[in-house]
């Protein structure tokens, strides 16, 4: 998943360099994403339909991450987040639920690390299921609170923990793409173009494929969102699109050599981290351990990191006025403690959900990427809103690019993204009365008339069967 440093780490201004930066928007896409993509992809395309979806998701992430840039360098005021576009163009209840939906993608995203790694020991204590077991929800916990409570004491700097956890990660993936090419049997390759007939049409293929790329890209903002501190504003931009580039190539690769090892049926049956199981039917068990060890070293690190990060949301939201003043408090060491115990708490509750669901990782890993769209598609929209000339082409098509994303989620996930959304409201109703404001403008209440209309039909929906988690 897409994870990046905290915020707490780059609070002295103007100390970020290039490299840094770069590394940065690195760090905040190669998350545990990756190690699920072949069996995610061989599900639904075969390697036609996986190039197709790759340029698809290649450029449209790369028009979004070309409109941070933009509005790193024309608003250079606003300083609070990917959130905060939103504010500016749309007023501050669109803004409010932006800064919450960004917030809940990185809570639920966080999930996704427990599922994948009780899937991962799993392998070897049958008890653990998929990370989907009653044993597997109750050690998860027991690692939610543990973390919440290192954390709460002071464990803030996520910097140096970061460096060594993104070499950790990188490692045995680059290794993987090498091995997998040594071990590619052309025939296999071959057979694996289109497959045979068991997936819809070509574009049905590319569309299922569209909620994993952008689970595993998000994080491309990671420079832009950090833009007051660099060194130089220049390379907001030079940062974004060499990370993305290289972050690219690296998950293209992944999904493309796994289809040269195993038919694309084997592929789609294997258990997550998939990465593992194609390692292991081309050079056996130690390859599955390899790729095992350098996960769970990888989502442990990225787990707190992101944990930090997603209480850094709150955090400066209230410090901004757009959430209650409590979330904007902090303890000793500067961890801004009721926003920690609130992502935590919201992080369990996904967790208990997950065991409700038919496959609680792709569950936890869909409705990431659905609640994110929302704050993406906001500030695409922002983008366009104020410019103009021949500098409108990259919003108008990140704005496309993103209504296609919320096409391609479907009813399901934009149902169930309501349920999450509207019961937020009442932080921002707690936020408007502590600074004795009127509470919804009439525009606002027609927001809201949504919101909640959403939350009922997704109810609703889930209660008579008509979709499921």
């Amino acid at each position: 998943m897409a994870k990046t440093d905290t915020a707490l780490e780059v609070r002295t201004p103007q100390s970020l360099t290039f490299m840094t930066m770069t590394a940065m928007v690195v760090g905040s896409m190669v998350g545990a994403g990756v190690f699920s993509l072949p069996r995610r992809f061989a599900q639904e395309t075969g390697v036609i339909g996986a190039l197709i979806a790759w340029v698809v998701a290649g450029a449209g992430m790369l028009m979004l991450a070309f409109v941070f840039q933009m509005l790193a360098v024309r608003r250079p005021d606003l300083d609070a987040g990917v959130y905060a576009y939103a504010k500016a163009g749309f007023g501050e209840y669109l803004g409010f639920f932006s800064a919450f939906g960004y917030w809940a993608s990185a809570c639920v995203g966080n999930v996704t690390y427990w599922v994948l790694i009780m899937s991962t020991i799993g392998a070897i204590a049958p008890a653990l299921g998929e990370g989907d077991t009653l044993l597997s929800i109750a050690l998860s916990t027991v690692g939610i609170w543990v973390f919440f409570y290192l954390v709460q004491r002071g464990i803030k700097d996520a910097a140096v923990i970061n460096r060594i956890v993104t070499v950790a990660k990188l490692v045995p993936i680059v290794v993987f793409v090498f091995l997998a090419l040594f071990a590619l049997d052309p025939q296999v390759f071959a057979d694996n173009l289109t497959g045979t007939g068991d997936y819809g049409s070509l574009f049905d293929q590319v569309r299922g494929t569209m909620l994993v790329t952008v689970f595993v890209f998000l994080g491309v903002e990671g420079a832009s969102v950090y833009s007051r501190h660099a060194q130089r504003r220049e390379d907001v931009g030079r940062a974004t699109v060499l990370g993305f580039l290289s972050v690219f190539a690296v998950f293209a690769s992944v999904t493309i050599v796994s289809y040269g090892v195993l038919p694309y049926a084997e592929i789609a049956q294997l258990r997550q981290p998939s990465m593992g199981g194609v390692l292991e039917a081309a050079y056996g068990t130690w390859g599955n351990v390899f790729v095992s060890i350098g996960l769970i070293v990888s989502v442990l690190g990225a787990y707190l990191a992101w944990t930090l990060m997603a209480a850094e949301v709150l955090y400066v939201a209230a410090q901004d006025r757009d959430m209650p003043r409590f979330l904007g408090t902090t303890r000793r060491g500067d961890v801004p403690y009721a926003s920690l115990l609130l992502t935590t708490i919201l992080i369990q509750v996904v967790l208990v959900v997950t065991y409700f669901s038919a496959d609680a990782f792709n569950f936890a890993l869909d409705l990431t990427s659905a609640l994110s769209l929302i704050p993406f598609l906001l500030a695409a929209l922002y983008a366009a809103k104020i410019t103009r000339g021949r500098s409108l082409v990259v919003p108008a098509l990140a704005t496309a690019y993103t209504l296609f994303l919320l096409f391609a989620a479907g009813p399901k996930f934009l149902l169930v993204s309501f349920i999450v959304y509207a019961p937020a409201t009442v932080l921002f109703v707690m936020a408007r009365r502590e600074q004795g404001r009127r509470l919804f403008s009439p525009r606002e209440a027609v927001i809201l008339a949504v919101s909640v209309a959403g939350a009922l039909a997704g109810i609703v929906a889930l209660a008579a069967g008509w979709i499921s988690i």
